[in-house]
């Protein structure tokens, strides 16, 4: 697989600091205000992750925002229902130019947790018992471990596996988008096409 057909760094195992956001029935809104949707996409949405929640009336960041700390967390935690609401895919564009990879939570809205696979981010389902042991484990940020391959979550007081779905999990680990995932078959799909005009002349017409 070339570099080059990549379109965010591919994940596999990940150790990297872990933080509790608190509160179900998270939206696309509050993820994202829709105010910052015009926004160019180049320039990050990051910047405005969370945006009414992390900053005043001033733009001062409130300091006890778990997304304000330094460093900064790539593992969320999160309540359930996360991403419900509106099917704006800046959402996720939000928590991956933050540098969020891992979502972690119960229930997630299922056109965010779809978006979330096209787009760098994986978001992994917990029974509500291996949740509440996880979130009872991080009063404070601190590094766990999520890994993709073995599909299974280590916090050192506790463990849990996760079902994800296999193409997701394909174009996560690769790094790839369903279409770049795709176009990284050309040879067999060029293959394919040849084959079939060969044998089916009739059917494929030249002009």
């Amino acid at each position: 697989m070339s570099k080059s057909n990549q379109v965010f760094e591919p994940l596999t195992q990940l150790s990297a600091r872990a933080a509790v956001l608190p509160g179900p029935n998270m939206d696309t809104d509050q993820i994202i205000p829709a105010r910052f949707l015009k926004k160019d996409r180049a320039q990050g949405y990051g910047q405005y992750l969370f945006f009414d929640a992390r900053f005043d009336e001033n733009h001062t960041p409130h300091p006890d925002h778990p997304l304000n700390l330094t460093p900064p967390p790539k593992i969320l935690v999160v309540d359930d229902n996360f991403g419900c609401g509106s099917s704006r895919e800046g959402a996720v564009y939000a928590l991956s130019d933050y540098g969020i990879r891992v979502v972690i939570g119960t229930t997630f809205g299922d056109i965010f947790h779809n978006n979330c696979f096209k787009n760098g981010v994986l978001p992994v389902r917990l029974d509500q018992d291996s949740h509440q042991a996880l979130v009872a484990s991080l009063p404070q940020p601190r590094d766990i471990d999520v890994d993709l391959l073995d599909q299974g979550i280590d916090w050192g007081d506790g463990q849990a596996r996760f079902e994800v779905d296999a193409f997701g999990k394909e174009c996560l680990t690769q790094g790839l988008d369903e279409l770049s995932l795709t176009l990284s078959y050309q040879a067999d799909i060029d293959q394919f096409e040849a084959n079939y005009r060969a044998n089916y002349p009739w059917l494929a017409p030249t002009s």
